[in-house]
């Protein structure tokens, strides 16, 4: 059996990102054209540590920044789980 490379890997977890972010304008389209017109929108930008979020809701952007805390707490450790193994 091949195994998968962790460039494969990557490349992968790129690809899923683009369709997955596809999916959510389709969707986002979808019910926007059958409602008021008026839609809620949040979006986070990540620049390395920093994280960006920006909205007109705020219930969405506190969504949004918990993920981002999340996702900087889970790069930290990924980073810092080799010197913590001691390898």
């Amino acid at each position: 059996m091949d195994t998968v490379s962790i460039t494969d890997l990557g490349l992968m977890l790129i690809v899923f990102g683009f369709v997955l972010a596809l999916v959510a304008m389709i969707v986002f389209a979808v019910r926007s054209s059958r409602g008021s017109g008026q839609g809620r929108t949040a979006g986070l930008v990540l620049i390395g540590p920093i994280p960006i979020v920006f909205g007109n809701d705020r219930q969405s952007m506190k969504v949004l920044m918990i993920l981002a805390i999340v996702l900087i707490l889970a790069v930290l450790l990924l980073m810092l789980l080799p010197s913590l193994l001691g390898r």
